[in-house]
């Protein structure tokens, strides 16, 4: 029994670690996130629009909203294509809007800017991001089309930039100003993810006293692994995220408010 109670008072000040170092409000700086991975494409010529994203998507361009299958965000998307380099994307779920965004190359056709509003678990959010080309558009097509590597976000709303975790000795729970929640213990198993119909579930894995590795799915298939690690002064945060699902990696820092 000393022995037992020896190693408890030699692993208490880790398992106190743990607690302080994640606990408390971590403010992401989400204009110096880095990206890399897969490109996405995307095309528009002669009234298609086509792009590889997950769901992968052909529909019409003709400003009318068109059947979506596939996506747990939204049921029906309408492209309209406003001049030779801009196109208005909108999509819906259950006849109301759940995003708007317009699509912008610039005019040597080798930057596209996308600003975007999106309203989610009845919060409203705006931001815009940049991308640079990285293959040529089809002959023809608008100059939104072609391979584009995700570059820079360039504004977000307050609200979706933050995040509150609240560790215990054996889990961690966490909940975002959209409405994003979960509680789960570091034993690999899954627990319910609240708030995005794109994620069902996670599951938590400590790897040492200032790194989680956090594991989203949906309906049991992995979509996204992240791996939390709070800085030695407990001030910073780096979150690297590996996207399973597009092939494309990010990684963000965030400072404890």
């Amino acid at each position: 029994m000393k022995k037992l109670l020896v190693i408890l008072m030699l692993l208490a000040p880790a398992t106190l670690s743990a607690q302080s170092a994640f606990t408390g409000t971590w403010r992401f700086d989400v204009q110096n996130g880095q990206f890399g991975g897969k490109p996405f494409v995307q095309s528009l010529k002669d009234g298609v629009y086509h792009c590889d994203c997950n769901p992968e998507l052909t529909t019409k361009a003709d400003g009318n909203d068109h059947e979506r299958k596939g996506s747990p965000y939204s049921d029906t998307i309408n492209v309209r294509e406003i001049d030779d380099h801009t196109i208005e994307l909108v999509t819906k779920k259950d006849g109301k809007i759940v995003s708007r965004s317009k699509n912008t190359a610039s005019e040597d056709g080798n930057t596209l800017k996308s600003e975007w509003t999106a309203w989610d678990n009845g919060h409203e959010t705006s931001g815009a991001d940049t991308s640079k080309r990285v293959a040529p558009a089809p002959a023809g097509a608008n100059k939104t089309s072609g391979s584009w590597q995700f570059e820079k976000v360039e504004s977000a709303s307050e609200n979706m930039t933050a995040a509150t975790f609240n560790a215990t000795p054996d889990g961690l729970s966490m909940t975002t100003r959209m409405g994003d929640s979960y509680t789960a213990k570091f034993d690999g198993k899954d627990y319910p993810y609240k708030g995005d119909p794109g994620v069902t579930s996670v599951s938590l894995k400590r790897i040492d006293d200032n790194t989680i590795e956090e594991t989203d799915k949906r309906d049991g298939k992995i979509i996204a692994v992240r791996q939390m690690t709070v800085s030695s002064d407990g001030k910073t945060l780096t979150l690297d995220v590996e996207d399973k699902q597009d092939g494309t990696t990010a990684k963000w820092t965030a400072h404890k408010e």
